[in-house]
């Protein structure tokens, strides 16, 4: 194998190692967003918490 289609496959690798990297920190934000949402879902009261009394006997 010659020097420039070694250099290129090196390149290659390592353009799709940068891809795939970028892809990973996308997914992993997304995910982080994700989750402050349902902690923040979580964290909301309920609509109906305090305006009602079970009186049954």
């Amino acid at each position: 194998m010659d020097i420039a289609a070694l250099a290129m496959s090196m390149k290659q690798a390592q353009l799709m190692q940068n891809v795939s990297l970028a892809v990973t920190k996308k997914a992993m934000e997304f995910q982080e967003q994700s989750t402050e949402q349902v902690l923040e879902i979580l964290d909301a009261p309920h609509p109906t918490s305090g305006h009602t009394i079970d009186v049954s006997v």
